[in-house]
């Protein structure tokens, strides 16, 4: 991982990756997760609640919850099993799932899976979401929404969805695997952008294998909660534990999150300087002021040409096709990373201006939300 990948012995400038601070090939981690192999081995050998909880399990949880300002923290193998337990825990039959249109793939499994019923409302419309919430019992009810969305890049009202949520005394769960770590002042988040607390959104999941350029994911929020989720989320219950070099290699990146928040201000003038140069050049961006930069193209087959044509150039841009978007709404899903200069940002732009030579059909609406 870096500003540069690999593939098939040339090299590429990389704008694909989630690892937006530079953390994933930092020495000092890969040296925290060696050390940890040597006292602990490979395998931590067993579920949490056997054997599998070693002390730096313990310590990052610890360690998670004082950062973020909440009682406790969970960790999780991975997001996408944080968001099925998370979700299949809280919800009993006859209950409510109510989620975003465009939330992630995990969100929308859990809601479609757990005993109680889902109901997506339309792409940040707080409105239509009051709406269907009308004659739903709000203590069988869960409001769901990603922090970030992982596909445009925008971000969801949180402030709305905590009075509403506040309002109708109904609980609210936020996936922050795109915020964590990049958003916030301190890196907290969308809650702390939002200038909101764990008090306000009472269940924040968020993922270690992106800004934190580790691996597996974590809940944080009341000590009731956390109890309440090691005797009913099957998806921590019923697995082995992940490695406790993982978990001391994410000790070691939450440091670097909170002590070097040059990362932070450097990505967010990269992206500033990405998204005025673009739109000079006619791109019409989503209206994104995160990493997560899409580009629409409309069909798949012209996504395709524009990342073959980038890649001729030297830039990896994988383009984005339904399923994972709508039909019609294939894009380039340009993602920008600390570990970039200007120089690569300048590199990109030269090659999609060169693209926008050779297919004008670049230049076309906003991407459109799911309806």
């Amino acid at each position: 991982m870096g500003a540069e990948i690999e593939i098939e012995g040339r090299t590429y400038l990389n704008f694909s990756s989630n690892d937006y601070l530079g953390l994933a090939g930092d020495p000092r981690i890969a040296d925290a997760a060696i050390s940890a192999i040597q006292r602990y081995g490979i395998g931590s050998g067993s579920a949490h609640l056997i054997v599998g909880h070693t002390d730096e399990h313990q310590r990052l949880e610890q360690e998670l919850a004082q950062w973020l300002g909440t009682e406790r923290a969970l960790l999780f193998s991975t997001g996408y099993m944080a968001n099925m337990g998370i979700i299949n825990a809280l919800i009993e039959p006859k209950g409510h799932v109510f989620e975003d249109a465009l939330n992630h793939a995990s969100l929308l499994d859990g809601g479609l899976l757990s005993r109680g019923r889902m109901i997506r409302w339309p792409h940040r419309d707080i409105e239509a979401l009051r709406q269907l919430m009308q004659g739903c019992d709000p203590s069988r009810s869960l409001i769901v929404t990603d922090g970030v969305f992982s596909m445009d890049g925008d971000t969801a009202p949180l402030k709305a969805l905590a009075e509403l949520a506040r309002e109708t005394q109904t609980l609210l769960m936020i996936d922050d695997a795109h915020g964590i770590g990049v958003l916030g002042a301190q890196g907290r988040g969308c809650v702390e952008q939002a200038g909101l607390t764990f008090h306000d959104v009472p269940i924040i999941m968020g993922t270690l294998g992106k800004a934190f350029g580790v691996f597996g994911a974590f809940v944080a929020g009341s000590d009731t909660l956390i109890d309440f989720l090691v005797q009913r989320a099957r998806t921590y219950i019923y697995t082995t534990a992940p490695p406790p070099a993982l978990a001391a290699a994410a000790r070691a990146a939450l440091r670097l999150v909170v002590e070097e928040s040059w990362r932070r201000d450097h990505l967010m003038s990269l992206i500033k300087y990405f998204r005025h140069n673009a739109t000079a050049l006619g791109l019409a961006l989503g209206a994104s002021e995160t990493p997560i930069q899409p580009l629409l193209c409309g069909d798949s087959r012209r996504a395709l040409m524009i990342s073959r044509q980038l890649a001729q150039q030297g830039i990896w841009v994988t383009p984005i096709r339904p399923p994972t978007v709508p039909e019609g709404s294939a894009r380039l899903r340009i993602s920008l990373s600390a570990a970039h200069q200007k120089e690569h940002i300048d590199q990109l732009l030269s090659a999609l201006s060169q693209c926008l030579r050779v297919d004008e059909s670049v230049q076309t609406d906003k991407p459109r939300q799911q309806e």
